[in-house]
């Protein structure tokens, strides 16, 4: 079956809630090395058709002023922020994405890289067009592969389209094709569900 007759598969299967539920794709993997450094992954992929919401995110600059699409913070407040654990636990709780200038790198892992590495929120550090990137990121997913060989992520919600569903989720395995060392080769099974629902089989190709 292709990914859009499974789509369509899950959703006939699946309860309707009072919420929109989220589609969530995980994805098992095999054969590969995490102790090597290389085979991790700790990427922001950008969907092609997003999740249905935009993504929150914080910035931490001394150079950019305002950007509409995230929240700013000046390099002189990222140690005040490591005291402060309700204000911290907060920003952590309301951003999906952090970035941070190359230069701030060293700061924000100093006072805040014990809180935010643990959840896999370090920030990616930021070169280039940052307006751009931060624009396009707000369509993005965190693709993080590290201890365990799986990968957990939305890839959107059951108030979008199934066409745009599925783009998704085959631009998502294109590039895990790539970007994996063993390619499709390192893809075991695939499962795509709801929040509430059963999983359903996605057959590798």
């Amino acid at each position: 079956m292709t990914i859009l007759e499974k789509i369509k598969e899950l959703k006939e299967k699946t309860k309707k809630r009072n919420f929109t539920q989220r589609y969530d794709l995980i994805i098992n993997l095999k054969d590969i090395d995490l102790k090597k450094s290389k085979n991790k992954i700790n990427e922001i992929f950008i969907l092609p058709k997003g999740i249905g919401k935009q993504a929150s995110i914080t910035l931490f600059s001394d150079t950019t002023n305002e950007i509409k699409e995230c929240k700013i913070i000046k390099g002189s407040e990222i140690e005040e922020l490591g005291k402060d654990k309700k204000k911290l636990k907060g920003l952590i709780k309301e951003t999906e994405f952090f970035f941070a200038e190359p230069k701030l790198m060293p700061i924000v892992g100093k006072h805040l890289g014990k809180f935010l590495a643990p959840r896999g929120l370090m920030p990616n550090p930021l070169v280039g067009d940052i307006e751009k990137t931060i624009k396009e990121s707000r369509n993005g997913i965190k693709i993080v592969v590290d201890k365990r060989p799986i990968i957990h992520t939305i890839v959107g919600s059951e108030n979008m389209d199934d066409k745009d569903i599925g783009e998704n989720i085959q631009q998502l395995l294109n590039f895990l094709k790539k970007r994996l060392p063993g390619g499709k080769n390192n893809i075991k099974d695939i499962y795509l569900k709801l929040t509430m629902s059963h999983p359903v089989k996605i057959e590798v190709k």
